[in-house]
């Protein structure tokens, strides 16, 4: 198979080149099978630790700075984020860092929120909206976060699927059932212990797929000196003459803060640590190492902007994987193939684990079967992870962009954390003002896109009819029972390690 590519240069006529692109090679081969069968078995060694629902979904809280910051890279770091920064800054230019770097500005702020998630002591955010507000906000929470887990999921075997089949030619399907077997193996055997453990190793393929390119790219470009005479110097901005101009930009920033308290998953990221401390430095460490992986992806899709012409792929989100395919030699093409599956797999399966606390927690167990023993509960949980994960491979089968996904649930989750930042800091925040904030929020936005209104001015007029119902109604409505707020209240200002203080005062610690 023959790749034309396009070397762009603005002071000479642009060339095309022809480059071989072959197949795998037994030495790439070798690699990805010796990762897979190295990093399952590790997983199911350590799944022999879950001895129960509190192992499973939690962890049983003991993880340590080096664990914390392993995972918080690893379930925030996804083949599909590296897919469509790189696929975006090839077409728009170093803008396209802004669909990760979204979120660069709440990164300080997890050093100021991990000692608020760990002493909430929840095993999930549900277990918030119920505490703080009212069952019924609990329950739709839940199935909002079922829903956003299957999204994100889906989203991230796509990604996966789409760059590797891209590298091998094989059918994209055969990825997307063969990595989602993979992770629910070792996710519903060992939980989130196997997944954490196993993300110190995650971690290491993550920054090799950050910036095992570069060279290799550097190389191919003539070094940064080619790289500038190459492109127009436009590219090289941070801010996008379309698609990402600085006002989309500025509402992205603004949405992913407002949302970061409210995305799912966090509360096991930021909330599982043994300490404070390892829950501050896991979250933030964790995130800015992202960070600055996400400069590597964003660099290495200007070079693909030189190298890549786009009638050669057809679609921007393919050009990571023709760049692997044209650039990488023998053996590290199969290193960064199971980079790719590094993140597919660790990523998933704790979304998966995090889906499946919600669900046996937050439904089943409250609704559904009331009474049981601790083991029932557990076995509930491992079944619930397999199964959620059907709801994942639709998602994964047809959904049409990595990019138009990312942007919908970082709208999405920012209409949610209006109230939960609200329930935080405010004690006059109550279950009317929460209500009123989300639906408001999402009439809005939704609203606005109806009367052709572009994604920037949709995002500020939700986020600003959120915030102002949220207050107004609160004000307008009786005000939370003072039981409710003193225990909240009374868990956010207990440090870990001084929970005899709330026993002493009759506070219960954990919920029925």
């Amino acid at each position: 198979m023959r790749l034309c590519y396009k070397y762009r240069d603005y002071e000479t006529k642009p060339k095309i080149r022809e480059i071989q692109m072959s197949g795998l090679t037994g030495i790439d081969l070798a690699v990805i099978i010796a990762y897979l069968a190295g990093i399952t078995l590790f997983g199911l060694y350590v799944s022999r630790r879950v001895k129960d629902t509190e192992g499973f979904f939690m962890g049983n809280r003991r993880f340590g700075k080096a664990l914390m910051i392993a995972q918080a890279l690893t379930t925030g770091t996804r083949a599909d984020y590296a897919i469509g920064v790189v696929g975006a800054s090839y077409e728009i230019g170093m803008a396209g860092i802004w669909y990760q770097w979204m979120y660069i500005f709440s990164t300080p702020f997890f050093w100021l929120l991990s000692p608020i998630f760990r002493r909430m002591r929840y095993t999930t955010t549900a277990d918030f909206f119920e505490e703080r507000f009212s069952k019924p906000l609990g329950v739709f929470y839940s199935f909002f976060a079922l829903y956003l887990f299957m999204l994100w999921q889906g989203t991230i075997i796509k990604g996966g699927a789409l760059t590797i089949a891209g590298i091998t030619g094989l059918p994209e399907s055969w990825f997307i059932w063969g990595v989602t077997a993979l992770f629910v193996l070792f996710g519903v055997a060992g939980g989130l212990i196997a997944t954490v453990t196993t993300d110190f190793i995650q971690g290491i393929f993550i920054v090799i797929l950050s910036f095992l390119l570069i060279p290799f790219g550097l190389a191919a470009v003539g070094g940064f000196s080619g790289l500038h005479s190459s492109l127009d110097p436009r590219m090289f901005s941070l801010i996008a003459q379309k698609e990402l101009s600085l006002f989309p930009v500025t509402m992205l920033v603004i949405s992913g803060l407002v949302g970061i308290v409210a995305q799912p998953h966090h509360m096991a990221v930021a909330g599982s640590g043994k300490t404070e401390m390892s829950c501050r430095v896991g979250w933030c460490y964790g995130n800015f190492i992202k960070r600055l992986c996400t400069i590597g992806w964003a660099l290495t899709g200007l070079m693909a902007a030189v190298l890549i012409s786009r009638e050669s792929i057809g679609r921007r989100e393919l050009a990571f994987g023709a760049l692997i395919k044209m650039l990488l030699p023998s053996g590290l093409t199969g290193l960064m193939i199971a980079a790719i599956l590094a993140t597919v797999i660790s990523s998933c399966a704790a979304y998966m684990i995090a889906g499946s606390a919600l669900f046996t927690r937050n439904l089943y167990k409250k609704y559904l079967k009331t009474s049981a023993d601790d083991a029932h509960y557990l076995l509930t949980g491992r079944i619930v992870s397999a199964v959620l994960t059907v709801g994942s491979l639709l998602f994964a089968l047809y959904l049409p962009s990595v990019i138009d996904a990312t942007v919908h649930f970082v709208t999405i989750v920012a209409f949610v954390g209006i109230p939960m930042w609200a329930g935080i800091i405010w004690a006059r925040a109550n279950s009317y003002g929460a209500w009123a904030s989300i639906i408001g929020s999402s009439a809005t936005f939704y609203l606005t896109r109806t009367l052709g209104w572009t994604q920037g001015p949709q995002l500020l007029a939700a986020l600003l009819v959120g915030f102002s119902l949220v207050i107004v109604v609160s004000l307008l409505t009786p005000p939370e029972a003072a039981d409710r707020l003193q225990r909240f209240f009374a868990l956010l200002h207990t440090p870990v390690g001084e929970e005899k203080n709330m026993e002493n005062a009759r506070l219960k610690l954990t919920l029925d």
